[in-house]
């Protein structure tokens, strides 16, 4: 049943993409590869790596055909992803539950898969113009700070709501997030913005807030898809300097592979000139693949890239 399935999964995103070659060969995408391509390249480094954000499969985990505790099972075995990006909303009571936190550690450390940093909504908007509505979203975080801290993670992405006041918007949530940040420094990690909404989409209110908190645990997480009718190879060339991970957003794919929104080789250029060389989540939110083959077409082109920039680089 199960080869079935995965029969059926391959087959209908070569049909979606064309049936062509180059996506065909999707699903072939893995760590066998990767260390093919470590091989050939000799003593070149990554210029990037890629990891798995639980987004990508929340259609699957609300249905209940996938736990959050076999999140990382998935995504090292069906996607040969060794690396996680959870979402709090997938065990949004568990924070402060200690067994459940140690038996999610413990699953993923069991796979030797990395827990790179955990995605919160649902605690309040950190810019609040209410004082004391700011300080219990500022203080609804920090259970999130040490449950990241617990599991391994390096960041919580948390979002900056406020106002539609430019200044007074920057001015407000920069005071939630530096509130923030200063509790997390304690736990050595990291609390990044991703672009989500609001003026949080607009690349130059987002870089100048985080320029303002002044925290070096303060910084941003590029999000491809969210800035919305903002330039977003502008907004990521903004907040890039600020980045602690990136968020590779995808939709949809032409019959090469090729993301039909995001120009993946363009974008990932200005990443990788900022100097950035960390995790690249993988978010598939489209609709025409399903989420597992969404996510392997995702991989496949992040991979494409990455070969292209290695076989760039001087030896």
């Amino acid at each position: 049943m199960h080869n079935e399935i995965q029969r059926r999964r391959f087959l209908q995103m070569a049909a979606a993409l064309g049936a062509g070659a180059a996506m065909a060969a999707a699903p072939s995408f893995g760590f066998a590869q990767e260390a093919a391509i470590k091989q050939q390249d000799g003593k070149k480094k990554m210029p990037f790596r890629i990891s798995l954000a639980e987004w990508s499969l929340h259609k699957t985990l609300f249905s209940g055909k996938l736990d959050n505790l076999d999140f990382a099972k998935t995504a090292k075995e069906e996607f040969k992803i060794n690396a996680v990006e959870y979402v709090n909303q997938f065990f949004k009571d568990k924070a402060k539950d200690q067994k459940y936190l140690e038996e999610l550690k413990k699953r993923h450390d069991d796979l030797a898969v990395k827990a790179v940093l955990i995605m919160i909504d649902g605690e309040g908007a950190l810019g609040d113009a209410d004082e004391a509505k700011r300080k219990t979203a500022v203080e609804n975080h920090y259970k999130w700070v040490e449950a990241a801290k617990f599991l391994g993670c390096h960041s919580i992405r948390v979002n900056a709501q406020s106002t539609k006041d430019y200044e007074e918007a920057k001015k407000l949530a920069a005071d939630g997030l530096r509130r923030l940040s200063e509790f997390a420094s304690q736990h050595k990690i990291n609390v990044i913005v991703e672009n989500h909404g609001g003026l949080s989409s607009n690349g130059k209110w987002l870089a100048e807030t985080i320029a303002s908190v002044g925290l070096k645990n303060c910084g941003t997480l590029p999000d491809f898809g969210n800035f919305h009718d903002y330039d977003r190879y502008q907004g990521v060339t903004e907040t890039m300097p600020y980045a602690k991970s990136v968020s590779a957003k995808s939709h949809d794919f032409d019959e090469q592979g090729n993301e039909t929104k995001t120009d993946y080789f363009k974008m990932m250029k200005i990443v990788t000139d900022a100097g950035y060389k960390g995790w690249v989540g993988i978010e598939y939110e489209g609709s025409k693949l399903d989420e597992y083959a969404g996510i392997k077409a995702t991989k496949a082109l992040l991979l494409k890239v990455r070969k292209k920039m290695m076989e760039e680089v001087p030896a």
